[in-house]
């Protein structure tokens, strides 16, 4: 069966809480809390999560959530707080078989206040004495201190259990609060209470679940956030509250629709370049790990060495330090120099030159150090190897060069004629005399560039002028490498050549092949981005349902192919025409009879070999009015990767019999219908929409092309009960096992009624509920139907039964009992209106009471009156003050307003109605 995607979600606008919460304070914290002290926070989000419990809809089923060991305090507990055995609450917050640890014991309840009460600040001190009293029964430092430098240790959270969902709370009084611009906060939008017991909320976890066995050995010297921010030019609270969705499995769909306050707003691409960013320095901290620990193995680690370790923030600089202790290195210059004792005389060199006399290390028979010139070569060699790979000097040279003109320059190689293609060579042109400003060169060019060098035709340099060398000299001689005495002309000279010889051999290579790096790094980057925008494009086209079309595979000596598809993309009729072999005439009343029999009048020709040619044949007929009475339109689609796909596994499944040349006709007329429900059954990079997408990554640019095409297939939203299984596995927390899954539950069982029916699919645990929800739509009119004649079958059933028994045919009674029991859970399975609607389950409670304040019913979603009331009740009022009212954020509130006023037949492609 075809599928069809419907119902698709608002603008990226983000939302949701998952139950109601009872009404809070806006609390307004005064005093200071630590950094150590900052769980007291957690703890004031405990009755309101609670309440969660009570009220939500999320509750799991039939999952027995892994208990922890946790002190239980004595005190009573507050009212509102309901009475829990275990210290364990499970939340059924989508993620799969996942408990979220609490200590419920200790924590303390809100006391219900009118958000506009003038009262807050005693309340609030109320709060925080009870909150005080509580934390010392646990052994827990006080929680009375501001928020002060939530800085964020990764690694205290290695062990994270997955989180609750973030909920629309009324924290940012707390977090607004904060005003040193050194602090790291979380304060600029609404605090979603994700948090663990070893998770204190605002610290996200350092390291993936992978590399739990990485500990201290990979506390490195700088901060992933601090550093994260700087890359991506995004704000600190900003990464920090990044790090903690992706450490949580949230999807990017997910996040960008139903999180958006945590991440002010970023959009996809963005959140992709965070998370290969956070991924790169993952694996720098872990390369550097086991470097430490191979070094170590080795008995080679010093204290400096291990400093300079902990200092590198990418794999280039982890180089430059490990390459002379690398397995089966013969060592460095300087290595070799200290092992004939020099090294001493390097330092006094430095430290003392007064004393320093390089006539006592001569030792005849010694190689190495048998004449003075010897003594001098290795001293120089080790002040190169400790200029080189010191952090000060490395950070100046640095920064001198972003202020300076550093140019790439490439030219043709020598190389022999019989190696190298001349066709090859002459795609280089452009190239083979290039020189342009690192800072102004364009992500192509570095590409191609790169390409020319691979294929040995071009040869390329970073050329760093003189100016820059001679003012790095100059500043080591005056400041960092000053001697610390007197030191006589022949020891200054050994220190310049020292300079001379540490930046020629060590720090200009380091630097070229940073700046190679950084540029291919971005270039590849912007390749893989640029591909990935051009296929959300493509993907996202409006689509033309409703319509019968005619697919036109184009082709000279082997003819066009030709398939015709119903509205619902059934395939109607396969044929082959030869129209450029002389006989156009003559298949031309074919074609009209095709046109006129299944009433088709749209003509969907690909863009491959012939096609101009079929344009103009086609042109022409219409041209002369010769489908009269159709008025028959044609228009030209990509076809690009339709025959890869026509022998793919996917089609023999879908099209089994058919030959693959007319499978590509089917492919090409289906890409109009739908397009995005057509190209996801074909790989990403065979759609060939981007630039050298063979010199990139592959891994990087299948997972940004997989990332893409998730979002726009979570975004425009599936229904649940006519969409195909290859359509499916692309939504947000789904993969190819679940939704195939989802498949054989729909056959066995029937179509889904509720959302809350996938809560019984195999394999489809909480966590997966959570991501995939918002995006899975149940069309309300084919529920309705079923429901009707699954009530009729069943009491004529039952009906069956009683003549059966009055005829004096034998019935049990456990019969009868489950033919009553079948009866009564359709009649107990009743569908949601909101289930085909973006809003998510999490945001239900929220959404009705919404609807209570402007007398809405559930019967109205979709339709105008509906919108009218929202108008009106939000001209009133506004967004801001209801959604403080609800206890919830503007994003969720604009969430559920889309979600009801937005008709049933919306589509976010088009954002019109579809036609029917």
């Amino acid at each position: 069966m075809r599928s069809h995607t419907q119902h698709p979600g608002p603008s990226d606008s983000p939302g949701g809480k998952m139950s109601s919460l009872p009404r809070r304070a806006k609390v307004k914290v005064q005093a200071v809390v630590s950094k150590d002290e900052f769980s007291s926070l957690s703890e004031l989000s405990s009755a309101s999560e609670e309440d969660d419990k009570e009220d939500s809809a999320w509750e799991p089923q039939k999952k027995v959530p892994r208990s922890r060991k946790q002190p239980v305090a004595k005190e009573s507990k507050p009212k509102r707080v309901p009475r829990v055995k275990k210290t364990t609450l499970q939340i059924n917050d989508g993620s799969e078989g996942v408990a979220v640890k609490e200590e419920l014991n200790n924590s303390v309840a809100i006391a219900d206040v009118d958000l506009e009460d003038k009262k807050i600040k005693v309340d609030t001190v109320k709060t925080l004495k009870t909150a005080k009293a509580k934390r010392k029964n646990s052994g827990q430092s006080p929680a009375g201190q501001r928020i002060k430098k939530l800085k964020v240790d990764e690694e205290s959270n290695r062990a994270s259990t997955a989180e609750t969902p973030s909920t629309s709370t009324l924290w940012e009084g707390v977090c607004k609060k904060e005003e040193s611009e050194d602090d790291f906060t979380f304060g600029q939008s609404p605090l979603k209470k994700m948090k663990t017991e070893t998770c204190p909320q605002g610290q996200p976890v350092r390291f993936p679940a992978n590399a739990n066995n990485i500990k201290e050995e990979v506390e490195m010297n700088w901060d992933i956030v601090q550093v994260l921010s700087e890359r991506t030019n995004i704000e600190l609270w900003v990464c920090a509250n990044i790090i903690r969705l992706f450490n949580d499995d949230n999807t990017i769909p997910f996040i960008i629709r139903y999180r958006k306050e945590l991440i002010n707003n970023l959009d996809a691409d963005s959140l992709r370049e965070v998370r290969q960013t956070l991924e790169e320095l993952r694996a720098v901290a872990k390369k550097v790990h086991s470097t430490i620990q191979k070094i170590k193995k080795e008995g080679k680690m010093s204290e400096c060495l291990l400093k300079a370790l902990l200092n590198c923030k990418t794999f280039e600089e982890l180089e430059h330090v490990s390459a002379p202790y690398k397995t089966g290195s013969k060592g460095t210059k300087a290595q070799r120099a200290k092992q004939l004792g020099l090294e001493g005389a390097a330092k006094t060199l430095l430290e003392n030159p007064g004393e320093l006399s390089l006539l006592s290390y001569i030792r005849p028979n010694v190689k190495g150090l048998s004449a003075l010139q010897d003594i001098e070569t290795g001293v120089q060699h080790i002040l190169a190897d400790m200029i080189a790979k010191d952090k000060d000097t490395l950070d100046f040279i640095r920064k001198l060069c972003q202020n300076r003109y550093i140019c790439i320059q490439s030219s043709l190689a020598k190389v022999s004629s019989k190696k190298v293609n001349e066709k090859d060579v002459d795609k280089f042109l452009l190239y083979q005399n290039f020189s342009c400003n690192i800072r102004n060169i364009q992500h192509h060019q570095i590409l191609a560039i790169n390409r020319g060098e691979n294929l040995k035709i071009l040869t390329v340099k970073v050329n760093i002028s003189d100016g820059v060398k001679n003012e790095f000299c100059r500043w080591c001689i005056q400041n960092r490498w000053r001697p610390r005495g007197f030191a006589r002309p022949e020891l200054m000279k050994i220190l310049h050549n020292s300079l001379d010889d540490s930046f020629k051999r060590l720090i200009y290579p380091l630097l070229c092949r940073e700046f190679r790096a950084k540029l291919t790094s971005d270039a590849e980057k912007e390749s893989v981005l640029m591909f990935g925008r051009n296929l959300r494009q493509l993907l996202l086209t409006s689509p033309v349902p409703g319509r019968t079309l005619m697919g036109v595979d184009p082709g000279y000596k082997h003819g066009c192919k030709l398939a015709i598809i119903s509205p619902t993309s059934q395939i109607l009729h396969t044929d082959v025409v030869y129209l450029h072999c002389g006989q156009g005439f003559r298949e031309a009343e074919k074609i009209k009879r095709l046109l006129l029999n299944f009433n088709c009048s749209t003509v969907v020709i690909g863009n491959g070999t012939a096609c101009r040619e079929t344009e103009a044949y086609f042109a022409d007929l219409i041209m002369k009015n010769y489908f009269a009475p159709l008025d028959v339109v044609y228009c030209i689609v990509s076809e690009a990767g339709a025959s890869i796909y026509s022998v793919s596994p996917e089609a023999n499944k879908e099209m089994p019999g058919l030959d693959p040349n007319l499978r590509s006709a089917v492919s090409i007329a289906r890409r109009v219908q739908d397009p995005l429900a057509e190209l996801v059954k074909i790989e990403p990079k065979h759609i060939g929409v981007g630039m050298y997408q063979h010199d990139v990554s592959q891994t990087l640019l299948k997972a940004t092309l997989d990332s893409v095409v998730e979002e726009c297939v979570s975004f425009v939203g599936v229904d649940i009960n006519i969409c195909s299984e290859v359509l499916l596995r692309h939504i947000a927390g789904l993969n190819a096992n679940r939704a195939k899954n989802i498949i054989e539950w729909r056959e066995k069982n029937g179509p889904f009624i509720n959302r809350e029916q996938l809560k019984k699919v195999k394999g489809l645990g909480p966590k997966s509920f959570q991501q995939c929800a918002g995006f899975i739509r149940i069309n309300q009119d084919y529920i309705r139907t079923f429901c009707s004649g699954q009530q009729t079958e069943s009491a004529s059933q039952v009906q069956e039964v009683a003549v059966t028994s009055s005829a004096g045919v034998e019935v049990t009674n456990e019969k009868q009992g489950k033919k009553k029991n079948k009866t009564a859970v359709n009649v107990v399975l009743k569908p949601n209106p909101l289930d085909q609607t973006c809003i998510h389950p999490e945001s239900y409670d929220i959404a009705m009471r919404f609807l209570s304040f402007f007398r809405g019913t559930l019967c109205e979603i979709g339709k105008p009156e509906m919108e009218q009331k929202i108008n009106s009740f939000l001209e009133k009022d506004g967004i801001e003050k209801i959604a403080e009212s609800l206890q919830t954020t503007v994003h969720t509130l604009q969430v559920i307003i889309d979600g009801l006023s937005q008709p049933e037949s919306f589509d976010f492609r088009t954002g019109v109605r579809r036609q029917s």
